[in-house]
């Protein structure tokens, strides 16, 4: 195939996107682009975008912005907004753009070539934010540059349609892959490297519902089977949809890790109902409750959302209160911001922003005295780390003969990171570490076997 010059893609946002954007290397690879890290380098570049929180999509218009100057430079350069803000903006993104050529929204992905192909034929500012009701397929990806932990998505969209979510609106309905086609996926991956799979959705929890075809714990059980892959984590599940059949599943399954994201966004019910989650604090604490008594020693963290519209002093007490009771391993916290199309923006009793940033540093204040109690529990203990590749951050090290050891990463099974000196150790590998040192994000450790 003939080439064509570089092609440099910018991702911002969650796994989801990271995922999509390796989906677009493989369109831009077919039409004869050598993906590059070097920014100078490209003909084509591609802001993956992400609209969650206003602080991303700003993040992205200012990368692109930057592209003016370059394209003096390089003319020909094609300058592409993709993903969920190129979605939610439309043809507006060419108000604030100058330099944008295409605007390539989350259902447009599969047309990408065509849009490349009109744009070097000259045609100006294309936009494509059509909807569709399938999720675009590629062919595996380049197993050359296989990791050892990869993520999957095997859903699309979201039917809740919560108050402050942009998501139905940016990624249309919810829609589920074929089973089949993600047990080929995840096969293919294990034969080229990947020991650890992230199944990806924004509400894994129904995957294949409205499809009628495998269950998300079925699903569990199809990738269990596949030979190579040592461990199964998901991401995100809902806790409306958090079946007993999963917490089952959990449990049974070996490869499945015994860690869960739950997102619980508030400890309010006042503030849940206005959130239209689907759940309320004391049925969020039964789920907890049944997640530990069938899978001991689970590992829990959450997402928090503080000062939405009209939360109180006792409401954000309230979530507190959540935070102590549960004792999450984790979470990600952030303060509320309006976003466009979502019905929150309209509500009435917005929290100041200084009041906002001062309970989400009291709240995070708060769950990092839990996490590095939960850190420091496991100093002595042996866990079992799957190995990720050599760390990039050096400890001091402890002894002359270790001077020379090469200092290896991985993570535990409830996601934490440890670090440890490494000799005849790959990625991919299996080992047993016994925890010495516990950090306020990290662990340090010494190895003590291979599994």
């Amino acid at each position: 195939m003939t080439h064509k010059g570089y092609a440099y893609i910018h991702t911002i946002g969650c796994q989801m996107n990271i995922y999509d954007s390796e989906k677009l290397f493989i369109i831009l690879e077919e039409i004869g682009y050598e993906r590059t890290d070097i920014l100078d380098l490209a003909d084509i570049v591609i802001c993956n975008t992400c609209a969650i929180r206003e602080k991303a999509q700003e993040k992205a218009y200012s990368f692109l912005g930057r592209l003016t100057a370059k394209k003096k430079k390089k003319p020909h350069l094609i300058a592409v907004m993709a993903g969920c803000v190129a979605q939610q903006e439309g043809a507006k993104a060419f108000d604030r753009l100058s330099c944008l050529d295409i605007v390539l929204g989350t259902h447009a992905f599969a047309r990408l070539a065509g849009h490349i192909k009109d744009s070097l034929s000259g045609r100006k500012k294309i936009t494509d934010i059509e909807e569709s009701d399938t999720i675009f397929e590629t062919r595996p990806f380049d197993t050359a540059r296989s990791k050892v932990s990869r993520f999957v998505t095997i859903m699309q969209g979201c039917d809740n349609y919560c108050t402050y979510c942009v998501v139905p609106y940016v990624r249309g309905r919810e829609r589920s892959r074929d089973p089949e086609s993600i047990v080929r996926e995840v096969t293919l991956l294990a034969e080229s490297g990947v020991r650890e799979v992230t199944l990806l959705g924004q509400n894994v929890n129904s995957y294949g519902t409205k499809e009628g075809t495998a269950s998300f714990p079925k699903l569990l059980e199809k990738v269990s089977r596949i030979p190579d892959i040592r461990r199964i984590r998901f991401a995100t599940s809902h806790p409306k949809d958090l079946s007993l059949e999963l917490i089952e599943a959990m449990g049974d399954l070996p490869k499945v890790c015994n860690h869960l994201h739950l997102p619980v966004q508030s400890g309010s019910d006042r503030i849940l109902k206005k959130m239209n989650r689907g759940y309320t604090r004391s049925i969020y604490l039964d789920r907890i409750a049944k997640l530990r008594e069938k899978c001991p020693g689970i590992a829990l963290s959450s997402d928090m959302i503080v000062g939405f519209p009209t939360e109180s002093h006792g409401d954000f007490e309230a979530t507190l209160d959540l935070i102590r009771e549960v004792d999450f391993d984790g979470i990600f916290a952030f303060a509320y911001s309006d976003r466009p199309n979502a019905p929150a923006a309209k509500f009435s009793g917005a929290v100041d922003e200084d009041l906002k940033m001062k309970r989400l540093n009291i709240l995070l204040d708060l769950q990092e005295t839990h996490t590095e109690k939960k850190n420091q529990a496991l100093v002595g203990k042996r866990v079992g780390v799957l190995v990720e590749g050599e760390s990039q951050k050096r400890r001091h090290c402890l002894t002359e003969e270790e001077e020379g050891l090469p200092q290896m990463t991985g993570r535990t099974e409830s996601s934490k990171i440890v670090h440890f000196f490494g000799k005849d150790v790959l990625p991919g590998d299996l080992v047993e570490v016994c925890i010495e040192k516990a950090y306020s994000h990290s662990l340090w450790g010494g190895i003590l076997k291979k599994a």
